[in-house]
């Protein structure tokens, strides 16, 4: 059956040339066995071929056959043609322009033509059973209302079509709303472990390097130097892969449970921690708080502590030998200020303008991306008398 359903419903031409056909032998029966004779039959063939072409045609057509359908009617009229059969199909292209989502001017003119078909009729043809006026009437808008049913049939099956429509248009809009949105939060999380990723790298990397090339140095010479030197670096190592942990165990959920290993996320108590690895690597530098310390939201803590770690981070990488830096936080009432600077060489423009030149200068990049994550405002660039600079304020609310 579902086979047979599927076909039927790929060939409506067809199935409707069908019922076009059974209408066309149905009406030449009834001009055929009609007692008396109803007047010429030829002209009652014609127009019972007609009215099967309005039926096989009326999904290809449906306003065309319309059309053709009350010049038929009107013919009949004029011609003195007695309903018969063949007027069925009058029913069916009504219901037929009724339920297309063609022009509204056809619908109407079916709605008008079909509620005037029953008393032209009945002008026309007065019957001659005796009566009165009112039953008249009343057998009037008995036959009139086979062709306003068929109107509001085709009319509410096509405010259904239009109706699940709208819905499947929503429902797709609603599913490529939600596959941005995915989007858009796939990328700000790549993005953000992009900017942690860099930001553990960078620092502790850079760390091992410097205290590596140190140990180098003096190994023949102070060999217990040398030895602090190497264990900066395998402290430093393990923490570079306890974070990474971390971070990894953000793109594979519950790996860091299962590895019975968790690390939480650096705040602003462990700045001074972070500084004091800084010293340990040669870097001076001079570390204030002022105001009064009190909790902060998580992710005013975390930016914190990575403005600070990449400002040290880039004062050793850039700031030349013997370069000196200072660190201070300062707790206001509605949020809390960060100022880094060092009195190296500072970097070169290229390299805090339009994300480097040469490819370089994410640092800074993820510094801005941080902060106005959680609605704050930062200043970079050279300081006067030399050296760089590093500004930030982190309100304690998100800006509107």
């Amino acid at each position: 059956m579902q086979r047979l359903y599927d076909f039927l419903r790929r060939h409506p031409t067809g199935v409707d040339t069908s019922w076009a056909v059974v209408l066309f032998g149905f009406s030449l029966l009834w001009v055929g066995t009609t007692h008396p004779p109803v007047g010429n039959p030829v002209a009652y063939g014609v127009v019972a071929a007609l009215f099967s072409l309005v039926v096989a045609l009326r999904r290809r057509a449906p306003q065309m056959m319309l059309l053709l359908a009350v010049a038929l009617g009107l013919a009949q009229l004029a011609f003195g043609l007695m309903p018969f059969f063949a007027d069925f199909a009058i029913l069916v292209i009504i219901y037929t322009v009724a339920a297309h989502d063609g022009t509204r001017w056809a619908s109407r003119l079916a709605l008008v033509g079909g509620l005037s078909a029953a008393p032209l009729s009945m002008l026309r043809w007065p019957s001659d059973a005796p009566g009165s006026a009112l039953a008249h009437v009343f057998f009037t808008v008995i036959m009139t209302v086979p062709f306003a049913l068929a109107w509001v049939l085709g009319d509410s099956l096509r405010t259904r079509r239009a109706y699940f429509a709208q819905l499947e248009e929503r429902a797709s809009r609603l599913e490529q709303e939600r596959e941005a949105q995915a989007k858009v939060a796939v990328a700000a999380e790549r993005a953000r472990i992009a900017r942690e990723l860099h930001d553990v790298v960078a620092h502790n990397v850079s760390v091992m390097v410097v205290q590596a090339d140190g140990a180098a140095y003096v190994l023949d010479s102070s060999p217990e130097t040398a030895k602090q030197a190497l264990e900066t670096i395998s402290s430093t190592g393990r923490q570079a892969l306890a974070e990474m942990r971390r971070l990894l165990g953000i793109l594979r959920t519950g790996e860091h449970q299962e590895a019975g290993e968790y690390v939480p996320q650096p705040d602003v108590q462990q700045i001074e921690d972070l500084v004091e690895q800084v010293r340990n690597a040669g870097l001076t530098v001079d570390f204030r708080v002022e105001g009064t310390p009190r909790p902060l939201p998580s992710g005013v803590e975390l930016t914190a502590y990575r403005i600070v770690q990449e400002a040290l981070t880039n004062s050793r990488k850039h700031g030349g030998p013997e370069v000196g830096a200072s660190v201070r936080l300062v707790y206001f009432d509605d949020g809390l200020g960060l100022l880094v600077e060092d009195d190296g060489r500072g970097a070169t423009q290229e390299m805090y303008e339009d994300g480097g030149a040469d490819g370089r200068g994410h640092g800074l990049i993820g510094m801005r991306e941080r902060v106005g994550m959680v609605g704050g405002t930062l200043d970079a660039g050279p300081r006067p008398g030399g050296g760089f600079r590093i500004s930030a304020l982190l309100p304690l609310k998100p800006a509107h």
